[in-house]
């Protein structure tokens, strides 16, 4: 009789990756780095267990959106006080922080959970092409 595999957290080798989001679409460069940061790339996939890599995306601010989504999108957060709902366009972010439009679509896409934020803490977003994660010999994932 077989029995089922069930990967270990101390026993998943992990990988760096490169994205480059230049000219990609949001959704898309988001989709392939939960993908990576999740681990469902891999053959020890377990639902359970972080089995993901750790995911570098480069040239946050040159990410285009599809569509009319760049000015009719929203951003919708409440502070916690009485008529404090902030409303913000991706315009109005791309000028304040370019990297935050690609760590939410990416946060959607992860488990909202404490997985979801061990999962998550392995994201880097940078804006510009250089990072600061050359140590660690990251290699580059294209986009189709």
């Amino acid at each position: 009789m077989k029995k089922t595999f069930s990967a270990k957290a101390q026993e998943v080798e992990r990988k760096w990756y490169v994205i480059d989001a230049a000219d990609k679409v949001v959704g898309q460069v988001a989709k392939e780095a939960a993908i990576l940061l999740r681990g469902k790339h891999k053959v020890i996939f377990t639902p359970h267990v972080d089995t993901g890599d750790y995911v570098v995306i480069t040239n946050a601010e040159k990410a285009i959106f599809s569509g009319n989504k760049e000015s009719e999108k929203i951003y919708t957060r409440y502070t916690g006080y009485v008529g404090n709902q902030k409303v913000e366009t991706p315009r109005k972010v791309r000028e304040k922080r370019p990297e935050l439009i690609l760590e939410r679509a990416v946060r959607g896409m992860i488990p909202h959970n404490k997985l979801g934020d061990a999962i998550y803490k392995k994201l880097k977003v940078v804006v510009g092409a250089e990072h600061k994660f050359e140590a660690q010999q990251p290699e580059v994932h294209e986009i189709a």
